[in-house]
């Protein structure tokens, strides 16, 4: 009695661990890929993300790769930047 109560535990056990990292693993990318469109909602009316989309644009146009290197005081106005000029860029 006492090895088959331990081989039910040890499969229940098991059983949750491998259902908690499946949904884990299957939630992960729909978070981050909220949390993206989050961010660039956030950024369109963001002055340094304009003059981001502006100078993607300008290079792109020119065929040049980031051609002015930008230092901001803040971490928010670097990621704002970023995105606008990926978004100039790409378009």
């Amino acid at each position: 009695m006492k090895i088959n109560l331990r081989n039910w535990v040890l499969a229940a056990a098991l059983g949750v661990a491998i259902t908690g990292s499946a949904v884990q693993a299957i939630a992960a990318p729909l978070f981050q890929e909220r949390d993206q469109q989050q961010h660039e909602q956030d950024y369109s009316k963001n002055k340094v993300y304009q003059q981001g989309v502006r100078e993607g644009k300008d290079d792109s146009a020119h065929n040049r790769d980031h051609s002015k290197k930008r230092h901001f005081k803040k971490d928010e106005d670097r990621k704002a930047y970023e995105a606008g000029y990926q978004k100039g860029h790409s378009n």
